[in-house]
């Protein structure tokens, strides 16, 4: 009798001690049937190594590492930008113009088509004409009069054929490569939304002012956009406090230029991308440093934005009714 006795207490510890055991164990939360030992330093739950994010001190759980990422505010710079090493959309604006001259050499009908014009008449031989507000009925308007609003934009994107005007296949090489130069340094400070809409307006802004001074001139070129990229150049060199004296010989050299190709190219293109482009820059780079700065800074680009829109329907609406 004593020897069952003996045998039943010592089979109820042995339960009991495998019990303790398996209680002991303890699992990752994320995977249960995974054994744990580590803990995240900031929420306490248990981790396996697949769910381990080192941290300054131990470990923590990809749940916490994602939280605080959320709450790390990102450094920008002094204009609002978020910091980017790459300058991506320089890269897209490079490429944009390489394909659409590409597609023009291919096409020559493009140009034509989308180039920035004002106000012409196409005749019953397909010919281009002079504008006239009365015009005999076989005669159609084409440009912006006509509802073209988009030229404004595509313009900008395209050059001069590589056999024809004064530069042929150096339009866009030189342009290109302006924009590469240019492009990198205000990127890198605007960050890109803010450099998009730059370039954007800056380019409107040439081809607006075409518009109101020499709506019958067909023109072209990414000028107008490159000159407000040079534009923001000064004023975000005069504002961080750099050295003025290479940036002065870099303005002095665009005046030069825009006053030399002024019998060669659209002056009103290169001058109009300018003002819009040091309009846009001066909002960027004296705009509160607070919360406010963004919004002070949208709003900005879209008074920019209804200003040149005005212009350019009040244009319109002057050549279309013969007044001009």
């Amino acid at each position: 009798m004593e020897s069952e006795s003996t045998e039943s207490t010592e089979s109820t510890a042995s339960t009991e001690s495998a019990e303790s055991t398996e209680s002991a164990v303890t699992t990752c939360y994320r995977h249960p049937k995974v054994e744990s030992h580590v803990r995240c330093t900031r929420c306490d739950r248990y981790i396996c190594p697949d769910c381990m994010r080192e941290a300054a001190v131990g470990h923590q759980c990809v749940e916490c590492v994602k939280e605080g990422a959320r709450t790390i505010r990102r450094a920008r710079t002094a204009f609002g930008g978020r910091i980017s090493t790459v300058p991506v959309v320089t890269y897209v604006l490079i490429a944009l113009n390489v394909l659409a001259y590409v597609g023009e050499v291919v096409r020559p009908a493009i140009v034509d088509r989308f180039e920035m014009l004002g106000a012409a008449l196409t005749g019953p031989d397909g010919g281009h004409y002079l504008w006239q507000a009365q015009y005999p009925s076989d005669f159609h308007p084409e440009g912006v009069v006509d509802g073209e609003w988009y030229r404004m934009l595509t313009g900008a994107f395209l050059h001069l054929p590589p056999t024809e005007g004064t530069f042929g296949i150096l339009h866009i090489v030189m342009n290109m490569v302006s924009l590469w130069n240019l492009g990198r340094v205000v990127e890198a400070q605007l960050g890109r939304i803010r450099f998009v809409t730059l370039y954007l307006l800056s380019a409107l802004g040439g081809s607006v002012l075409v518009l109101v001074i020499a709506p019958y001139t067909p023109t072209l070129g990414a000028s107008g956009a490159i000159f407000g990229l040079g534009a923001a150049y000064y004023v975000m060199a005069r504002r961080l406090g750099a050295d003025m004296s290479a940036v002065n010989r870099f303005m002095a050299g665009l005046l030069l230029w825009l006053l030399v190709s002024a019998g060669l190219t659209s002056w009103q293109g290169h001058l109009g991308g300018l003002l819009a482009g040091g309009v846009v820059t001066l909002a960027y780079a004296y705009a509160p440093r607070d919360r406010r700065r963004a919004l002070v800074q949208a709003a900005a680009c879209a008074t920019l934005l209804a200003l040149l829109v005005i212009t350019a329907v009040g244009k319109v609406s002057e050549l279309t009714s013969g007044a001009a």
